[in-house]
């Protein structure tokens, strides 16, 4: 697997408000296990769509890594142009941080119609290797769409983080 979609829950899907939050240290001891073995596995390039959340957590823990001399490059492919554009400053940080990565590029300048929805998730789809999922199909978000096309597609590698994964790490934290 060369490419790696990372996608998940915003934080706001998880109830989380603050950067002081409890759960972000938890969430982000998992993903950077995960990112170790995504590393020694031969990932050589993650991809983000811009979102808040498990993707901004999982590009901070990647920069990181990076800095600890893991050798890797970061992609990220945002639906719109104007993405984020009505944020707060914190979030515009946060956007910056994905819009200064190895690639970066914008599927569509605005929004138009609702297929560029589908459309860019099988463009994200057809164009990774396999997807590391912070998602419960339990507690549905608009995500579900993606993961439907994700794990409809044949040889495609999907890792899901789950809330046991979590709590599992929360006990020995």
């Amino acid at each position: 697997m060369r490419s790696l979609l990372v996608i998940g829950y915003k934080q706001t899907d998880l109830g989380i408000f603050t950067e002081k939050d409890p759960r972000i240290p938890i969430i982000k001891k998992a993903i950077r296990r995960d990112m170790i073995h995504f590393l020694e596995d031969g990932v050589e390039w993650f991809v983000f769509t811009g979102n808040l959340g498990f993707e901004s957590w999982s590009l901070e823990v990647l920069k990181e890594l990076k800095t600890e001399g893991y050798s890797f490059q970061m992609a990220t492919l945002l639906l719109f142009e104007n993405q984020g554009q009505h944020w707060k400053e914190q979030q515009q940080e946060k956007l910056a941080a994905f819009k200064n990565l190895d690639y970066v590029k914008a599927a569509y300048p605005s929004y138009e119609n609702p297929g560029q929805f589908r459309d860019y998730n099988q463009f994200l789809a057809a164009n990774t290797d396999g997807a590391y999922l912070f998602y419960d199909p339990e507690n549905e978000t608009n995500l579900k769409y993606l993961v439907n096309i994700l794990l409809k597609r044949e040889g495609y590698t999907i890792k899901a983080l789950t809330f046991d994964d979590l709590n599992e790490i929360a006990e020995n934290f």
